[in-house]
C-alpha cells in the first residue's frame, strides 16, 4: 500500500485546513486509513482514522468537534478536515492505514507540515 498525503501548508489560527491521502497499490490490505502528527519536540500522536467499509470513525479525544474524517472510496482518498486550528496543531501530519480503526499504522505515507500561525 502506497500512501501519498497532500495538503499541508500555513494558516493562521482560526483558519481551516484540509488534507487528503491517497492510497494505491495494494489497497486491499488496508481496511482503515488514518491520520497521525507528530509536533517538535513530541511524541507522534492520533489524530483520527476511518474504516473503508463502514462508517466508523475514530477520533483522537482533544481534537473531537474541530477535526472530522471522511472519505472518497471510488478515489481510495480519506480526508482530514480540520476547522478552528490553534498553534498547536502545528505539527508534520502523517497518512496510514491498517487493519481497523484501532491498528491503523501498518502503512505509512510521507508527512505534511502544517504550521499554524498566532
Amino acid at each position: 500500500v502506497q500512501l501519498q498525503a497532500s495538503g499541508g501548508g500555513l494558516v493562521q489560527a482560526g483558519g481551516s485546513l484540509r488534507l487528503s491521502c491517497a492510497a494505491s497499490g495494494r489497497t486491499f490490505s488496508a481496511y482503515a486509513m488514518g491520520w497521525f502528527r507528530q509536533a517538535p519536540g513530541k511524541e507522534r500522536e492520533f489524530v483520527a482514522a476511518i474504516a473503508w467499509s463502514s462508517n466508523t470513525v475514530r477520533i483522537g479525544d482533544s481534537l473531537k468537534g474541530r477535526f472530522t474524517i471522511s472519505r472518497d472510496s471510488a478515489k481510495n482518498t480519506v480526508y482530514l478536515q480540520m476547522n478552528n486550528l490553534k498553534p498547536e496543531d502545528t505539527a508534520i501530519y502523517y497518512c496510514a492505514a491498517g487493519r481497523n480503526v484501532i491498528f491503523v499504522s501498518d502503512y505509512w505515507g510521507q508527512g505534511t507540515l502544517v504550521t499554524v500561525s498566532s
